[in-house]
């Protein structure tokens, strides 16, 4: 407040438009064209978020105490995706719409690497798919998603390496899990 009393700012024009900061949720409410707005892994977001998203999500407007409610120009599309690493409030819940995506096919999957790992070699890409295939059908407490199966094939391939074993960590994140595939040799000739 000092520095902008002494460039001669008024305290009041602070709080003005000319300061605010025009983040995705404001440009999504005052876009002229329809918009889809995607708010990824809102379970990691936390309570104040998911409260400030009630009003977008119920009334397409928010309200900014200096300024009033801004309300949407047109409804934005939100698209939310959640990991489920917390339940989210009940409130937030009965303003969506829900769709459960399952992993993808061995098939599907290996397409995605082709795509997001190029260059990889296609003899590990069908290995990976497999392991992870099994990997997924194991009693983990945290199956790899495709996110792990692009890293893992992206780690061999920088490596060099065609060892699954040595590289089960880029897919695998709980040491609890390391230890049971390994116990269990749920890997074995792959």
């Amino acid at each position: 407040m000092l520095r902008a009393a002494a460039e001669g700012i008024d305290e009041g024009e602070l709080f003005s438009r000319r300061f605010l900061l025009r983040r995705p949720l404001l440009e999504a409410l005052e876009s002229e064209q329809p918009v889809v707005l995607l708010i990824d892994e809102i379970d990691r977001a936390d309570d104040e978020f998911e409260a400030f998203l009630l009003e977008l999500l119920s009334e397409f407007q928010v309200t900014i105490p200096e300024l009033g409610t801004i309300r949407a120009r047109s409804r934005p599309l939100a698209v939310l995706t959640s990991n489920r690493t917390r339940e989210l409030h009940d409130a937030l819940k009965r303003r969506c719409l829900y769709h459960w995506i399952d992993y993808p096919s061995r098939e599907r999957e290996a397409e995605i690497l082709r795509v997001r790992a190029p260059g990889v070699d296609e003899a590990i890409v069908m290995r990976i798919c497999d392991a992870v295939a099994r990997l997924r059908g194991a009693q983990l407490y945290k199956l790899p998603g495709v996110g792990e199966t692009i890293a893992w094939a992206r780690a061999l391939a920088a490596l060099g390496e065609d060892d699954l074993d040595a590289t089960l960590g880029v897919a695998l994140k709980v040491r609890e899990d390391l230890d049971r595939v390994r116990a269990e040799a749920v890997l074995e000739g792959v």
